[in-house]
């Protein structure tokens, strides 16, 4: 298949700026994660609950990653990538667990 100049040519600024997002993505879950261990390592009795953001950190290193290669694809076809779900998927996540551990720290951590 022959490539378009559009689809070789591409501006290594939309490149760079997808990988610095990536980068963003990773880094909020590292600390959704380490938020993770320090939970389990403070509530032993209740490790369940470390475990369930340290999954939830790991569920937004995948999101990330999933958006990376779709804006990569995109940026490389020329194109916009797709809003997705993502970013509200993530965001559920975030206000989930803090209900869930808002919940938890009234009733079964004290």
């Amino acid at each position: 298949m022959n490539k378009t100049p559009q689809q070789i040519d591409v501006d290594i600024r939309f490149l760079l700026a997808n990988d610095r997002t990536l980068l963003a993505w990773i880094r909020t879950s590292l600390a959704v994660e380490a938020g993770g261990l320090v939970l389990m390592q403070l509530h032993r009795d209740h490790v369940y609950l470390g475990v369930a953001v340290l999954a939830a950190g790991a569920a937004v290193a995948l999101i990330g990653y999933s958006r990376y290669r779709a804006a990569d694809k995109a940026i490389r076809a020329g194109r916009l990538p797709h809003a997705g779900h993502g970013p509200a998927i993530e965001v559920l996540l975030v206000v989930g667990l803090a209900v869930v551990l808002g919940i938890a720290e009234l009733t079964i951590l004290r």
